[in-house]
């Protein structure tokens, strides 16, 4: 990767770290669904110009039923589990188990689409369930929370490997940035309901819209322009490794802007889930073959 793309990267995982900062101080004034309504309108605005200029609405015109499958399971439903969980558990640990999407993408596609796992994968399915067993043992030993919030965003990253099967088998060849706009679009009609049953009470602070505008904007609109350029020009598999940098910038917002504490075995266990994380995407096997051709 270019100097350029590498940058690309590093703003990426920040932005989308400090998605988690955004939903920990939008959700409890906004509640669970008009978050992510607001969420899926403002980032359908953002995205459906561009799609419009490239000359991509066709696509969704035509897919429409997969990308409204895909819009339930990659946005409404995560969205709404990740709020949910935002609510009680830090930033930081939410960022930490939203990197366990490759692992569940990796068992789904052996179990939908018949890919293989590789004895590393297996090897790092392992080490990263673990790592999640290290982190819900800290949380349920502090007496406070129960095991639901931390179930809640495994569920999440769980919607977001079925959804990507569901793009492998279902919208191939499909321009992703009709995908993203779509799914967008068909979350914020699938959600009105639950948000206008929702509203609050009363009118959310000027730094909950602030926090929400960003999430919306910045985390999801901005964000998905900036992955999908990554991908184009590096490729998915470079593209992907924003997984590992997102968790640490989730960790460093968390500490610099809401004062949040991680103990000491919450980051092994972060360290264990990318760790599993590589083994199971092959991020490791790929390197270590790459060494020994260029000592050859």
């Amino acid at each position: 990767m270019g100097l350029r793309d590498v940058i690309a990267l590093v703003v990426l995982a920040g932005i989308w770290g400090g998605s988690f900062i955004f939903m920990r101080v939008a959700a409890p004034e906004f509640g669970i669904y008009v978050l992510v309504a607001v969420r899926t309108l403002l980032a359908t605005a953002v995205l459906l110009p561009l799609l419009v200029l490239k000359g991509g609405l066709s696509q969704i015109k035509h897919h429409w039923f997969a990308i409204a499958l895909v819009g339930l399971v990659n946005t409404a439903i995560p969205f709404v589990l990740f709020n949910y969980s935002s609510l009680h558990l830090e930033a930081g640990v939410n960022a930490i188990l939203n990197a366990t999407a490759p692992m569940f993408g990796a068992i789904v596609a052996w179990l939908w689409l018949g890919d293989k796992l590789t004895k590393s994968a297996i090897v790092g399915l392992l080490v990263g369930f673990v790592g999640v067993a290290v982190i819900s043992q800290q949380k349920l030993g502090e007496g406070e929370l129960s095991f639901f919030p931390i179930l809640t965003a495994l569920l999440a990253t769980t919607c977001y490997g079925i959804a990507a099967s569901m793009m492998k088998k279902w919208l191939q060849g499909v321009k992703p940035l009709a995908v993203a706009t779509g799914s967008q679009a068909f979350a914020s009609i699938m959600l009105a309901p639950f948000a206008l049953a929702t509203l609050p009470a009363t009118m959310p602070s000027n730094n909950a819209w602030i926090n929400a505008v960003a999430l919306a904007i910045g985390g999801t609109g901005i964000a998905y322009i900036l992955y999908f350029k990554l991908i184009a020009d590096v490729g998915p598999a470079k593209a992907i490794t924003v997984a590992y940098l997102v968790p640490l910038f989730g960790i460093i917002w968390g500490i610099l802007l809401l004062q949040e504490h991680l103990s000491a075995q919450t980051i092994v266990g972060g360290i264990m889930i990318l760790l599993g994380v590589a083994l199971t995407t092959g991020v490791l096997t790929r390197r270590s073959k790459k060494s020994k051709l260029e000592s050859a």
